[in-house]
């Protein structure tokens, strides 16, 4: 009898060290597994001003979290050229790497089911930024986000900074003084979400504070400031003395239609409005080749990305750490800016 009780105490030993030696293997590994993180992010087009500007305060954002807290991060940022098929070659190198979490900048919002379909299959988050896939995508897994500006809001911004200063000066934006505010519209890409939100309410503002516009014409420019200057040089050319306001959906695009104004060496004092604020924009409003932007916090922007990557890629709660709308979304603040 005291033989088996010496076998089943010997047994018990046996097993408590067991469960511990895997237990202190397995605490062992993790912590080996939270020594580094590697994560993968593709660009719709690195050339984009605002999308270049961005990668630089992500490169900031992984600096800052190393420093706080000794894991090591392995960021890489790949540029897909406005080719989705070369984003999705990317995305598919990047899980074949097993990396932690990739983060896209789509190059064709309405094709992010491929790139969902591969991370649902190996079990890896995905971070959608600046350019949202459609909801149906994003309600198909639980570790899908998406982090941008509200266009409404954007739009809102840009309108309301061109009301002020109808409602201060008519004389401002009205040039002629003929009662009405003749302006050309250059737009972004295509039915592109951000496009047509940023047009449609930029102008519902101006009207709904009291601005009477009258539109000469717009152009698709794609978000670039060379095809918006091209634009430009030609409505120049065929309403010389009628444009007094240019509405543009972004920076880049404002400051392509500044170009075509000094190349045309017009002293008409046009006035253009942008979004994004990025250091080109800001500039060009200090300098007052622009009238006015609308900034969104890029450092919080980038900062919310890679926040949820890294909680992802660590096995935290993502909600413990940023505050999201409808459990995947973040919205980005913004202010107007104007040289007055």
């Amino acid at each position: 009898m005291k033989k088996r009780f010496i076998w089943l105490a010997l047994a018990a030993v046996f097993v408590a060290l067991l469960t511990f030696g895997i237990s202190h293997y397995n605490n062992n590994d993790k912590k080996e597994e939270k020594k580094s993180l590697r994560i993968g992010v593709t660009l719709y087009r690195g050339d984009d001003s605002f999308i270049n500007s961005l990668r630089g305060n992500l490169e900031e954002q992984a600096k800052a979290y190393e420093r706080d807290t000794g894991i090591k991060v392995i960021l890489e940022m790949v540029d897909a050229k406005g080719n989705q098929n070369t984003q999705n070659s990317q995305v598919d190198r990047f899980i074949s790497l097993d990396y932690d979490a990739i983060c896209v900048n789509m190059v064709d919002r309405s094709a992010a089911s491929y790139v969902i379909n591969k991370a649902m299959d190996a079990d890896m988050p995905i971070i959608f930024f600046n350019r949202e896939p459609v909801e149906e995508d994003m309600r198909r897994w639980e570790k899908l986000y998406y982090i941008g500006e509200s266009a409404k809001e954007s739009a809102f911004l840009q309108g309301n900074l061109l009301v002020d200063a109808y409602k201060n000066d008519p004389s401002v934006l009205d040039l002629n003084e003929d009662g009405k505010v003749s302006y050309v519209l250059l737009e972004g890409e295509y039915s592109h979400q951000d496009s047509l939100i940023r047009t449609e309410w930029s102008i519902q503002t101006l009207k709904d504070g009291g601005v009477p516009l009258e539109k000469i014409t717009g152009g698709i420019a794609n978000w670039e400031r060379s095809q918006a200057s091209a634009w430009m040089e030609q409505w120049l050319s065929e309403y010389p003395d009628e444009i007094e306001l240019v509405i543009s959906n972004n920076d880049d695009m404002a400051l392509g239609a500044a170009d075509a104004l000094e190349r045309a060496k017009s002293t008409r004092p046009v006035k253009i409005v942008g979004i994004d604020g990025t250091p080109q924009g800001l500039e060009g409003v200090r300098s007052g080749r622009l009238f006015g932007t609308v900034q969104c916090d890029r450092a919080e922007y980038a900062k919310v990305i890679f926040d949820i990557a890294a909680a992802e890629a660590m096995g935290l709660n993502v909600h413990d750490i940023v505050q999201l709308d409808r459990e995947k979304y973040y919205e980005t603040s913004q202010i107007a800016v104007t040289a007055q």
